[in-house]
């Protein structure tokens, strides 16, 4: 019970202290923590074991799948570290799950359309599927974050939101483009 008192103390200091990459607080808690080596390609992850996890996994998978499965590895990757960017930030939600289902329930007025837009979530795409588990267990695990610049939007380069006017660009990926607030801080 006190660990668990203990990991909810320090999930709210990450929160507060946001401004820092994701990777550098985990160092900061988890110096001894050994790190994966990532290779953004699908070959690195057809050699990893199936994966398999639990709720917030499950919650990162599935946005993967209806957010970005047609992307490349990268931007799977890319996208994963949005989620785990607003999950660290104190303006969203603070788990996974929170982040991915904000909203839902008013139509196409959630952060990610797939949970709101009155269509039923099917996985049809079982390899595909297989391959966002893969990443989501890895950036659930603890997988750097270095692709996105700390970046907490994203859309797709077909359109151009207002909103993404009031953001600083920091990474093109595939077929998104990835913001953060302009008054964060860059902690490379």
């Amino acid at each position: 019970m006190a660990d668990t008192q203990v990991d909810q103390v320090l999930k709210q200091e990450k929160r507060g202290l946001f401004g820092l990459r994701g990777e550098k607080l985990d160092n900061l808690f988890n110096p001894s923590k050994k790190k994966t080596k990532i290779a953004y390609t699908r070959g690195f992850l057809e050699g990893l074991p199936e994966a398999k996890g639990g709720e917030e996994w499950q919650c990162l998978s599935e946005a993967l799948y209806f957010e970005a499965r047609g992307e490349s590895v990268k931007g799977q990757f890319a996208v994963a570290e949005v989620i785990l960017n607003r999950v660290d930030s104190p303006q969203f939600p603070d788990t996974v799950c929170g982040v991915v289902h904000q909203g839902t329930g008013r139509k196409y007025q959630c952060q990610f359309t797939y949970t709101c837009d009155g269509y039923k979530e099917v996985i049809a795409e079982h390899d595909a599927y297989e391959q966002v588990g893969k990443v989501a267990k890895l950036m659930v695990g603890g997988a750097p974050r270095e692709l996105t610049d700390g970046a907490t939007y994203y859309h797709t380069k077909a359109v151009s939101p207002r909103w993404s006017r009031k953001f600083a660009r920091t990474a093109t990926i595939g077929v998104h483009h990835f913001y953060r607030p302009q008054t964060q801080i860059s902690q490379n």
